[in-house]
């Protein structure tokens, strides 16, 4: 660890800190005992305006934004609420990346997610497959707000010589995420409904869709590491980093723990010694029938995932038993 990352001279606002990933990264700072966080909650700080923003940003002079902020969601919800998704995600962001701007900010590291790349982009997708065709239009909304934001990055690295980051993680999970059903992703879908059909003692577990879509998923401590790992080398200047940097301004954040969404369900089921019937349930839609991130680029900087698939998901029943139940 370098010596600016351990004093207090290096000051962080994490944006969104009361979400999944928010947690996840103030716990892992805190455990490695970095400078200084700086948080706000929604009734603290509304992301969505801008004048807001600015006049904290000012005030409370971090050195790092990091945004976790974002309106989130599985299918249903992005089909539902397009609109929310749509306007709230760019707002947050567009907010965050002007403000670290005119308060000349160093390090922006923006948080992005999969989805931005084509439906049926080639496996597995690489950073440059970004707009090379049509987006999944389940979440199609999400996507286009994500890729706003990616854009602006871009735009002032290339207009203002800045070095803003956007991260893309593959599918996240684990403890405090969203466990309702109608707005949570698959697996705490399939943690809630394969847990509490054990205790209802049921012999059927309904799964929407197909269950054949494969995803590959990755622990949200996991990539609290990943963060951790780029900011470091970004405080340091790190040769390997810069040089990427100088060619992009996306990294994909994977795992290679890929399956089908019927694999996955198997597999939790294991764990709790479920032998419940999985039935699939056609009328939901699947969305992408594919998606696994090409993670080289991470493994080129001497990062790696460290949680195990079984691990992970073992970790977030405990916390969904011991947080619901």
């Amino acid at each position: 660890m370098t010596k600016s990352m351990k004093n207090n001279k290096i000051r962080i606002f994490i944006a969104g800190h009361n979400g999944m990933v928010g947690k996840s990264l103030v716990n892992f700072f805190r455990k490695k005992k970095i400078g200084k966080l700086i948080l706000a909650s929604r009734k603290e700080l509304n992301l969505e305006n801008f004048n807001k923003v600015e006049k904290f940003i000012k005030i409370k002079k971090p050195n790092v934004i990091i945004n976790c902020a974002g309106k989130v969601g599985g299918i249903l919800a992005n089909s539902s609420y397009p609109t929310e998704f749509l306007n709230e995600n760019i707002l947050i962001q567009t907010n965050l990346i002007k403000s670290a701007f005119k308060n000349k900010l160093e390090h922006f590291i923006n948080l992005g997610s999969s989805c931005i790349y084509p439906k049926n982009a080639t496996q597995p997708i690489k950073e440059d497959y970004l707009l090379t065709n049509s987006l999944e239009k389940t979440n199609e909304a999400y996507a286009l707000a994500k890729i706003v934001g990616l854009k602006l990055c871009e735009y002032y690295n290339k207009q203002f010589k800045k070095s803003y980051l956007t991260l893309m993680p593959c599918n996240l999970y684990g403890p405090n995420d969203n466990f309702d059903l109608k707005n949570s992703h698959f697996v705490p879908a399939l943690i809630k409904k394969i847990v509490n059909s054990k205790i209802k003692e049921s012999n059927k577990i309904e799964i929407w869709g197909t269950g054949k879509p494969k995803r590959e998923i990755m622990h949200v401590d996991d990539l609290a590491s990943a963060i951790y790992f780029i900011l470091k080398a970004k405080i340091s200047k790190n040769k390997k980093l810069i040089y990427f940097l100088n060619k992009t301004s996306l990294i994909n954040v994977g795992s290679g723990n890929e399956f089908t969404i019927k694999q996955f369900a198997q597999k939790i089921c294991k764990i709790e010694n479920n032998k419940s019937k999985l039935i699939f349930n056609r009328n939901y839609p699947d969305g992408t029938m594919r998606k696994i991130l090409d993670n080289k680029i991470m493994k080129k900087l001497g990062w790696s995932p460290k949680i195990s698939l079984e691990r992970g998901l073992s970790n977030t029943i405990k916390w969904y038993k011991k947080s619901y139940l």
